[in-house]
């Protein structure tokens, strides 16, 4: 993520929305995999080290309520992924501030659906 373009923009758009930034995967799943959507843990590592670990009860929104939502204004599609963020723990607001550099690998894992693992490769790689 790229903390000036999150400071001119807010929580929306370039911050997290650039090529690059916002890898998903391993997998997919529907509403029926999912028993509870608001009990899932949720954790990060970084070079092995773990620097996020909480669960999706802790979302300032439910599931359910962002998706009522967002539906207000716009059609939600089968295949339509929404992003809500992350548990705390994220580089500029550790002590003291970290950022990741080219070299490190982020591993996220979402509890029932699987880890995504990343390189962190500089621009133009």
């Amino acid at each position: 993520m790229a903390r000036d373009l999150q400071a001119d923009d807010g929580q929306w758009v370039r911050g997290k929305g650039l090529d690059t930034f916002c890898p998903l995967g391993p997998a997919v799943v529907t509403a029926d995999e999912i028993k509870d959507p608001q009990a899932l843990a949720v954790r990060t590592w970084v070079n092995g080290e773990k620097v996020q670990d909480g669960t999706t009860a802790d979302m300032l929104f439910s599931v359910r309520s962002l998706i009522a939502y967002l539906s207000r204004f716009f059609t939600l599609r089968p295949g339509d992924v929404i992003l809500t963020g992350t548990p705390s723990g994220c580089g500029d607001f550790m002590d003291p501030p970290r950022a990741l550099s080219p070299g490190d690998t982020v591993m996220s894992e979402v509890e029932g659906i699987g880890r995504l693992v990343n390189p962190v490769r500089a621009a133009g790689e």
